[in-house]
């Protein structure tokens, strides 16, 4: 187990209307360090009259605060200061995000950067934004004018907590919404640092606000509260259909990122190398839980074989260690319910497929929530660990024969998030991304995001996209102005006399 990072409160309050405070019940939860599985912090736990509370200052905010009616260069300036807050936290930040939720050191390093980048780029957004206009010459012109939606309910997950808080603040703040954040409740003590980022920066009372707690209590109060006019959420599949059928009662706008099962075609003509690298650090990066993990390996029969030999070695040298130690790779899963689940599935798998790689616990690492690198060769589409999502260290690898089988093979799952496609064939490459029922496909690569494109699913994996301007559509009301430049020729009914006109046989309306 590794020291506990300085700094680090007891316990950790609720904060809202500028206050932090304990919980209306008084009630609280353990946090659980994933090395030891012991209780390192309390945190607060939210109820029904926490969220209204919290709702109500982020509401107040709204109504009588400058937020929403500063000029765009204002708030902008305002979410650089929250960039230059977090950039300023980044090696506090890497070792309270490695430590609460089990990420290796190294790949906790990048978070803090990455969540400023995130605010400094919807500041540029916000300030160069364009919306349309439209004239129709002497007759009228039609303009959008863009305002911010109202209270944002901001429902995150524990991979990579701060970082993907920052996907759903930033976007909110800088359209003029007032928020109220709900951390996972595996991962709560990074989304604590918000509070100082926040104040420091100079971000107005109640603009900003958090309740912990539990999904089943505090985030089903958030979505089902009538006084948050959106709904943004990432989490799994089952839950996210709770949450769509709770946000219909108010008829709130609802972002929904639910997870996937995405698929790696990989041809005999590829770049070997490259998509053997791409793909080991696409399912064991982030202990394996990560929305994107490219957790269904399909391999064109030529080099399937080659490809499962070279794939299970590399698993096998993966260095599997505390999340404190810098040579470590994969580290710790994030909470025992979690490894519990995994540890399942690994045991399903055994069943359906053939274990080429890992299968248990490090026999180094006798406690905590260690789980070997688990790689499963001949995956038959119709398997449990070919169809589900399982969130960790485990990869399904399946042959085909032809390109019109790697299609159906990677569309045959109720997921739809992200694919990837490895050919040196240019034609082939794009036919094939465009013939895949996902959201987002990278070619010849993993993951590597533009933040100015759509991120989302189809299918289970979600409902509607964030990215880029469509964040900013989906945090404001866009209306449509009309105004009328000249006469306008308007049936005069209960009036005698019509004209051919006044009969809908004029010219035409654009």
């Amino acid at each position: 187990m590794a020291d506990r990072p300085a700094g680090l409160p007891e316990r950790i309050q609720h904060y809202y209307g500028g206050a932090l405070h304990d919980s209306v019940s008084g009630e609280e939860f353990d946090v659980l360090e994933p090395t030891t599985n012991q209780n390192y912090i309390t945190a607060a736990a939210g109820g029904a009259e926490d969220v209204d509370r919290a709702v109500a200052a982020a509401k107040k905010a709204f109504d009588e605060g400058p937020w929403p009616h500063m000029l765009p260069r204002e708030r902008a300036t305002i979410l650089n200061r929250i960039a230059d807050e977090v950039s300023k936290i980044n090696d506090e930040l890497a070792a309270i995000e490695s430590y609460d939720s089990g990420l290796p050191i190294r790949q906790a390093k990048g978070q803090a950067n990455r969540a400023a980048e995130n605010f400094r780029f919807f500041a540029d957004l916000i300030v160069a934004q364009v919306d349309g206009a439209f004239k129709m010459p002497g007759r009228q012109i039609n303009y959008v004018n863009r305002k911010p939606l109202g209270v944002a309910g901001l429902i995150t997950p524990w991979n990579t907590p701060f970082m993907q808080e920052s996907w759903k603040l930033a976007p909110a703040l800088a359209s003029g919404c007032t928020a109220v954040l709900k951390p996972a409740e595996f991962t709560p003590v990074s989304a604590n640092l918000w509070v100082g980022i926040m104040e420091r920066a100079g971000v107005p009372e109640g603009v900003f606000n958090i309740v912990y707690g539990d999904g089943a209590t505090a985030g089903d109060a958030l979505v089902k509260h009538p006084d948050t006019n959106l709904i943004s959420f990432t989490g799994s599949l089952a839950t996210g259909k709770i949450v769509y059928a709770n946000g219909a009662e108010h008829m709130k706008h609802l972002s929904l990122e639910l997870g996937g099962k995405s698929p790696a075609i990989i041809f005999e003509d590829a770049d070997f190398e490259k998509a053997l690298d791409s793909t080991l650090f696409g399912v064991f990066s982030l202990n394996g839980e990560r929305c994107t993990a490219s957790s269904r390996i399909l391999v064109q029969r030529p080099i399937y074989e080659r490809f499962l030999e070279a794939y299970a070695e590399r698993a096998n040298r993966i260095v599997v260690g505390p999340p404190s130690d810098p040579m470590t790779e994969l580290a710790a899963l994030v909470h025992p319910e979690h490894y519990e689940k995994v540890t399942s599935y690994i045991e399903i798998g055994k069943s359906e497929a053939r274990l080429i790689a890992g299968g248990g616990r490090p026999g180094h690492l006798p406690e905590g929530n260690y789980v070997e690198p688990t790689v499963f060769a001949d995956v038959a589409p119709e398997a449990r660990i070919f169809q589900e999502e399982i969130f960790g260290p485990v990869v399904a690898i399946t042959p085909f024969d032809t390109e019109e089988e790697a299609i159906q093979l990677a569309n045959d799952v109720e997921y739809g998030l992200a694919a990837y496609v490895w050919t040196n064939d240019i034609a082939r490459a794009h036919n094939v991304a465009g013939a895949i029922e996902s959201g987002m496909v990278w070619i010849n690569s993993h993951n590597v995001r533009d933040l100015r494109t759509p991120f989302g699913g189809v299918k289970g994996s979600g409902l509607g996209h964030e990215g880029g301007y469509r964040s900013l559509d989906f945090y404001s009301i866009q209306q449509s102005i009309h105004v009328t430049l000249g006469d306008v020729h308007t049936t005069r009914f209960g009036a005698s006399g019509y004209s051919e006109n006044d009969l809908g046989l004029g010219g035409p309306s654009a």
